[in-house]
């Protein structure tokens, strides 16, 4: 009965190899073990290669990304347990084979896969068990490095003490690790404008390492994305258009806030006068202006006169000083809104109408003046310049 819990097959790995090479490595040994009895191999040099890509060790080792894969590997290939070929470059595809001699040597007997097949050889085989077969991988690594195909590790390099070592003052990345970067897209110019900025910020850190270009792979994938993200914030900036309109989730964030319909509606024409007027460009229209609404209703809120009585507009009505301080908010002219008050008491007195705040109508007024003052100055300049009489 199977579990739910254990939908696939599980892994079994050998505790004396995993304590002898390494947890990760017995792992992906496994992996690739079993890989082979799922996909075509073919013959050569005594070994059975399994050909593959990135995508398909990814998606038999979902537990590790993909630079964890070639890290690991490349750990196998140092110690001579597998052995690799640089395959199709153009397809992304290369060859992989298990070395069953170095890995018998290296679990002393731990891993009965290599012993039936020294059983099987023949006694002339005995070569291929001795410290001349041990060369195997070294000459068909050798050979791979040779060939004009890339080789199937990206961050394959000369083979070390497996010691870590701060990066060189000229340390570059290879030419396999700008081909996987090419994969996702990432321009040759990008990587060489970020690799002298890596190899100082690593040289201040002093820090050492096993592999630099998996360091400088993680560094790049993840300073490319902040470009992008960078790039598509700039592509969104647009000057404030004379028809702009608050989205409809500014008005429902201003609204949950407490603050009346008609009091943003009259805040649009100020707001998109000013931004206007200074040529900004952004991508956080309505970011703005909320913060603006939010900031003058604060200020109306405290000029408004807390008697509800109605009452007629007083003959020497003057606003107050906090509306003069919301109307600079507005960056409207203060000498403006004075020399608009006689006539907005001769309107009010002929119409005998009552308001509960004269201070309220009286910012309405003046907005609604200052925000068409530029039209207004537009027509009387036509009818001044008019020479139509003159045709």
């Amino acid at each position: 009965m199977s579990s739910s819990l254990i939908p696939e097959r599980p892994l079994l790995i050998s505790p004396t190899l995993a304590a002898t090479i390494g947890l990760e490595e017995t792992v992906m040994l496994h992996v690739l073990s079993e890989m082979k009895l799922r996909f075509p191999v073919s013959l050569r040099d005594n070994l059975r290669w399994l050909e593959v890509n990135l995508e398909t060790l990814s998606d038999a080792m979902p537990f590790w990304n993909i630079a964890d894969i070639m890290r690991i590997q490349q750990s196998l290939l140092e110690k001579g347990l597998v052995q690799v070929d640089g395959g199709d470059s153009q397809k992304g595809y290369f060859k992989i084979a298990i070395n069953e001699t170095g890995l018998s040597r290296k679990a002393s007997g731990v891993e009965t896969s290599a012993a039936p097949a020294a059983t099987k050889n023949p006694p002339n085989s005995a070569a291929h068990a001795s410290p001349s077969h041990a060369s195997t991988p070294q000459v068909s690594l050798a050979q791979t490095a040779a060939s004009k195909a890339p080789p199937a590790n990206p961050f394959h390099q000369t083979p070390s003490s497996g010691k870590a070592s701060q990066i060189p003052d000229h340390w570059q990345p290879s030419e396999d690790l700008y081909q996987l970067c090419s994969r996702r897209n990432i321009p040759r110019d990008f990587i060489d404008e970020h690799v002298r900025l890596f190899v100082i910020s690593q040289q201040e850190r002093r820090k050492a390492q096993y592999s630099w270009h998996n360091t400088f792979y993680k560094y790049i994938l993840r300073e490319w994305e902040l470009s992008r993200s960078h790039r598509g914030l700039k592509e969104l900036e647009a000057n404030m258009s004379a028809d702009w309109q608050p989205s409809d989730d500014a008005f429902s964030i201003l609204e949950h806030a407490g603050i009346s319909h008609p009091f943003i509606e009259d805040a649009v024409p100020e707001f998109v006068l000013y931004w206007r007027e200074t040529g900004l460009k952004t991508s956080t229209w309505n970011t703005k202006f909320i913060a603006h609404v939010r900031r003058q209703w604060a200020k109306y809120e405290a000029a408004l006169e807390h008697d509800a009585t109605p009452k007629i507009i007083p003959d020497n009505y003057q606003p107050s000083e906090e509306v003069y301080e919301v109307l600079a908010m507005a960056n409207i002219d203060e000498t403006f809104a004075r020399e608009h008050i006689p006539e907005f008491i001769l309107y009010w007195k002929e119409r005998k109408e009552v308001a509960v705040s004269w201070h309220t109508k009286f910012l309405q007024h003046i907005k609604y003046k200052w925000s068409h003052r530029e039209s207004n100055e537009e027509d009387f300049i036509d009818r001044v310049t008019d020479r139509s009489w003159a045709n």
